[in-house]
């Protein structure tokens, strides 16, 4: 399996490459994991990492395209070279830009090839504001399309990408599996919601809004310190908690939130570890996301969704192709609406727990974590050798009688 990310850290795509190689372990497959030097080692069944070599002084990697990126991935060539010398593997299994070495390397040893979709990569370049160039968004569709249509299997984590792939004539390949399990992790938190609350010093009895994620621009928020002045205005008793960050970019948000008038009831923590965030979840009486671009599904809706609290999300197809008006307030991705969102539930109470309950039976139907396990298996099966199903874009299956685990070392 090529990552080319921190791994592990808790943000999305380390956290969707987490879950599907517990799956995977689970289902009897063997995992070598080829990764960046950044990140914490995990302990997961049937798993074994290799990190690539660390270039001098880089201790992190941003989210998104860069230039200490492209190092890294050129790197992770040599452990990649010296893996399959030492090792015969049955199946490459690639994440982000190294599905384009994915296809190759599976061409050259030939053996099947699964390219993991967690995003479309031009569509990265407007997300991440990264260049306007057009010579290199032709470069990245085209590496894209090599991915899609030269992969025996192709995993999309959201109905949009689906649809893109589709749309490139590569549905029959292609296989949806979304990230239901979100941000969770195995570890319970160490703190009791009340006892988040004290170390925060958020009163038991005050309304609380959380936010959990990134900064990057697209997740809004911005947007969601603009709201959190207007509610300022109306609630003071209300706090918003806002989880996640890099250590500047915490300190950008608390000049901001002061400069707008927010600072009184915002509450920064920076990151947190993974463990901890359901707690945090649970000491909130609402759940926020302001994301402002994009079309990839945030994997903490789907945690959200079994949380037992209401979300209050931008009316954007980011959002509404899981969410629905009946289990979220969905709303344009402006301020003055997004206040009025989040304070018309701090004002209803029993609208809040009939939100809440009608998410939560949504995630139970749709989203279960059986549903993600099956879908995994059969995209393993087609991997099989001498398995040429394809999957059946209006019923998203796959007919077999059953999974050959004997694959070892995807």
């Amino acid at each position: 399996m090529l990552a080319p990310e921190p791994f592990f850290e808790p943000r999305g795509t380390p956290f969707s490459e987490y879950h599907r190689i517990k799956t995977l372990g689970e289902l009897g497959h063997h995992v070598d994991l080829i990764t960046y030097p950044v990140g914490r080692d995990v302990e997961l069944p049937n798993l074994r990492i290799f990190r690539s070599l660390r270039p001098p002084l880089v201790t992190k990697v941003r989210i998104g395209p860069s230039p200490t990126k492209l190092v890294l991935d050129g790197l992770m060539l040599l452990t990649i070279l010296r893996r399959v010398v030492a090792e015969r593997y049955d199946a490459i299994h690639s994440h982000e830009e190294m599905g384009l070495v994915g296809v190759w390397l599976a061409r050259w040893l030939g053996i099947p090839h699964l390219y993991d979709m967690h995003s479309s990569l031009p569509q990265q370049l407007s997300n991440f504001k990264y260049s306007q160039s057009g010579l290199l968004r032709k470069v990245f569709t085209w590496a894209e399309g090599q991915m899609v249509h030269k992969s025996q299997v192709v995993i999309t984590i959201c109905q949009e990408l689906q649809d893109t792939v589709t749309e490139m004539g590569a549905g029959g390949r292609s296989l949806l599996i979304e990230n239901v399990m979100g941000g969770d992790v195995d570890e319970p938190p160490t703190r009791t919601p009340a006892e988040v609350r004290a170390a925060w010093g958020i009163d038991l009895a005050a309304p609380l809004a959380l936010y959990t994620g990134t900064f990057e621009a697209y997740q809004g928020v911005d947007l969601l310190i603009d709201a959190a002045a207007i509610i300022a205005t109306r609630r003071p008793d209300a706090r918003v908690l806002v989880v996640g960050g890099e250590p500047a970019q915490v300190d950008e948000a608390r000049n901001r939130a002061r400069a707008r008038g927010a600072a009184e009831v915002m509450t920064f923590t920076g990151q947190q570890p993974a463990r901890e965030i359901p707690g945090f979840v649970q000491a909130a009486d609402l759940l926020v996301s302001p994301r402002v671009r994009g079309t990839n599904t945030p994997l903490k809706i789907y945690s959200y969704l079994r949380s037992g609290r209401p979300i209050v999300a931008t009316n954007l197809l980011t959002h509404t192709q899981v969410l629905t008006p009946a289990i979220a307030s969905l709303v344009a991705p402006e301020a003055e609406p997004f206040a009025a969102a989040v304070l018309a539930l701090i004002n209803a109470p029993k609208e809040r727990e009939r939100m809440a309950d009608a998410a939560r039976a949504v995630a139970h139907e749709k989203y279960s974590r059986e549903s993600y396990v099956r879908r995994t298996a059969q995209a393993y099966a087609r991997l099989a050798p001498g398995n040429s199903q394809s999957v059946n874009p209006q019923t998203q299956s796959v007919d077999h009688q059953s999974v050959d685990h004997k694959m070892a070392r995807p």
